[in-house]
């Protein structure tokens, strides 16, 4: 006890001596830079070509591979996505080892191992080691190329691009480097369903004896290993692996940079948000003089949450979750830099131009010192944090290689750091952020912000998802002669049974498929629905369980998630009591629907509907040629702010007599959910039980 007390009287007259000889009136000095010592990798080349390094780490009985192919960019062109098919075939067996007897004994092992069109990487016990070795040796040395395997892939990358069709990130991606590089350079083209079914397995197989090879690889092993016997089954496993000749390729450059701001535009008339990206092309390696520097200048235009754009357009104005920039390198010229974020349609021609403004910003007026002293701090902070990681070690000893970096790159890294200058961070924000000659690629719902993008007065090119310059999108046409809201509700009616038939229908119970972006979980979703209100669902995982409910029987309702459960509010019961859950058309008068007008959706021409319910206004669109309900768009004031959600139908398919969708699409600010209905049934399987 005694002790105890000595200790604590200790710490209280140490911390008062402290505390008594600061001067918190002034800041402190930051002090010396640490001193980087880095280890470096035990190397060797193997006689065809492959280089080596073993970076020794035996805290941890773990050891990793990393395969990395230094191949100049290609361009596919008409074949474009052979690269991402072969990389998908690779490590799916072997010619001496199935597919299955492959998969199962790396599960087996308790061992990782994937492949890519320009690499692969492995980990798993070090007492493993060797047979991982063999397994990756013999994956990349004898790949399994079948034509079973090879159409699966195609019809995969196939559906993968029709999931994209709707999707505003994918297509602004796709368009940014389409429209920054050009599709005739291999960082512009884009896989389309037109390459994809150019491609046959013989292209596979020579794109992978002409890039997949030992020429110019380097296999680097980290963990708890003997860096002799490495060297000695690098030799026994990869030593035969051949290598093809070297073709010579020449590299594009990139499309110009524009001559005049401008601002390139893609409608999607599904968009809830606009994405925004101001774009240059330019000239940045990693062995430029200016490499630090700029670190430094995008670290405070946008390279963090206190970042000049972030603090803009997300704190100051509200228009967005979060706004970035970014600047990465490339040795082949062809590097770029990007200014952006996904922001609320009302707002897109506010965010382009306060986004501008913090641009010529940072061009135009010194930084503060505090704000490069934050940004020094973050790469000195991430830097040292990262020399306690064997695979740091072993990553830059391979970008000295792969960049042509002086040997002493990262010893003198954050030396370097610190000599940047607030003249220097102006200097470089003028040489490489360049509003003056950047396109501004907004993908977004024409119909809602190109008015206001007009009155910008920067000029605005049109182009369709696919980068091809288009004209001005038509947002309305004129309504055909005697079509009202009326009939059109009427024309869907009879479409999807009649009303007879849909009076006579009180349940339906549905399963569905589920896809959350972002989420990693095989989910399903189980709806129950009885007129003229009540609702169940429940939302389950593969081996977890249930994780949502949502329940209401007409008079009260709840939500659980993970064994929480929040009851609806008086609001929220109001407002499910005035929805019709089954066929709302039915029940429509012409006091709360009006027909809006006649647009298009994915080139369709479609019937735009107004639906009043009390505060909460929605759209909802009926193509006119099939006459059937295509999307629903509801919008709601949540914190002041106006939330729009969107709701996508397709795969329209009978159910004792009745049209019912069997693909939905979800999109509510960031969040996209796919759902897949694989059983519906009307009038059996519901209780009023089930909604308690």
């Amino acid at each position: 006890m005694k002790t105890k007390v000595f200790t604590l009287i200790l710490l209280i007259v140490i911390t008062f001596g402290a505390h008594a000889q600061l001067d918190r009136s002034k800041q402190p000095k930051p002090g010396p830079a640490p001193k980087i010592m880095l280890g470096t990798p035990d190397e060797f080349e193997l006689k065809n070509g492959l280089k080596v390094m073993i970076v020794e780490n035996h805290k941890l009985p773990r050891v990793s591979f990393n395969l990395t192919i230094d191949n100049p960019p290609v361009l596919e062109g008409d074949k474009a996505g052979v690269s991402t098919i072969l990389g998908a075939m690779l490590g799916n067996g072997t010619t001496t080892i199935t597919k299955d007897e492959f998969n199962e004994e790396i599960d087996f092992l308790g061992a990782n191992l994937n492949f890519g069109s320009n690499g692969a990487f492995a980990s798993s016990l070090s007492k493993y080691a060797e047979r991982i070795m063999e397994l990756m040796a013999d994956a990349t040395k004898n790949p399994l190329f079948s034509e079973e395997e090879f159409q699966k892939e195609v019809e995969r990358q196939i559906e993968n691009l029709k999931t994209q069709e709707k999707d505003v990130t994918a297509v602004s991606q796709r368009i940014a480097t389409a429209l920054t590089y050009g599709t005739n350079h291999p960082f512009g083209e884009f896989i389309s369903e037109a390459s994809l079914k150019n491609i046959n397995l013989d292209n596979v197989r020579a794109f992978y004896e002409e890039n997949f090879n030992p020429r110019s690889a380097y296999l680097v092993v980290v963990g708890d290993v003997d860096p002799v016997k490495i060297r000695t089954l690098a030799e026994k496993y990869f030593g035969e692996w051949s290598n093809s000749v070297k073709v010579d390729r020449t590299i594009p450059n990139p499309k110009p940079n524009v001559q005049f701001t401008q601002i390139n535009f893609v409608d999607m008339p599904n968009a809830v948000q606009s994405n925004i990206s101001v774009t240059n092309t330019v000239n940045f390696q990693m062995n430029d003089p200016d490499y630090h520097a700029v670190l430094m200048a995008n670290q405070i235009l946008g390279g963090s949450f206190g970042s000049y754009l972030n603090m803009n357009l997300r704190e100051k104005h509200g228009y967005t979750y979060g706004a970035r920039s970014s600047i990465n390198t490339n040795k082949y010229s062809a590097a770029r830099f990007r200014a952006g974020a996904s922001v609320r349609n009302m707002v897109t021609d506010s965010s382009i131009v306060e986004t501008l403004k913090e641009i010529n910003r940072i061009r135009t007026e010194p930084v503060s010192a505090e704000d490069l002293a934050n940004a020094k701090a973050k790469y000195v902070g991430n830097f040292v944090l990262a020399l306690e990681n064997p695979q740091t070690i072993a990553r830059y000893a391979l970008n000295i290689k792969l960049n042509n970096l002086p040997e002493d790159f990262y010893t003198t890294y954050l030396k370097k750091i610190n000599a940047v200058t607030i003249e220097d961070v102006k200097r470089v924000a003028n040489k490489y952020f360049k509003p003056q000659n950047s396109r501004i690629i907004v993908v977004g719902k024409g119909s809602e912000v190109l008015e206001n993008l007009e009155k910008t007065g920067i000029p605005i090119k049109y182009f369709d998802t696919y980068a091809n310059p288009v004209s001005k999108p038509e947002f309305t046409k004129p309504i055909p002669e005697g079509v009202t809201a009326q009939s059109v509700l009427d024309n869907y009616i009879k479409t999807i049974g009649g009303k007879n038939k849909l009076m006579t229908i009180k349940t339906l119970h549905s399963n569905a498929n589920v896809t959350i972006e972002g989420v990693p979980l095989a989910l399903s979703a189980e709806l129950k629905l009885m007129v003229p209100n009540k609702e169940s669902m429940e939302m389950t995982a593969e081996g977890m369980g249930v994780l949502m409910k949502q329940k209401f029987n007409g008079e009260a309702g709840y939500m659980e998630q993970q064994g929480m459960k929040t009851p609806f509010t008086s609001e929220e019961i109001s407002e499910k009591q005035s929805d019709k859950v089954l066929f709302p058309e039915l029940y429509y008068d012409q006091g709360n629907v009006a027909l809006e007008a006649m647009t298009t959706i994915d080139g369709k021409d479609v019937f735009k509907l107004k639906v009043n319910n009390g505060d909460k206004k929605s759209f909802r669109y009926y193509d006119a040629s099939s006459k059937l309900l295509v999307r629903v768009e509801t919008e709601t004031e949540v914190q002041g702010q106006t939330i729009t959600s969107v709701v996508d139908y397709d795969n329209y398919s009978p159910v004792n007599g009745v049209q019912v969708p069997y693909n939905q699409r979800v999109k509510s600010g960031p969040q996209v959910i796919s759902m897949n209905f694989t059983n519906v049934k009307v009038n059996e399987g519901v209780t009023d039980a089930d909604f308690n």
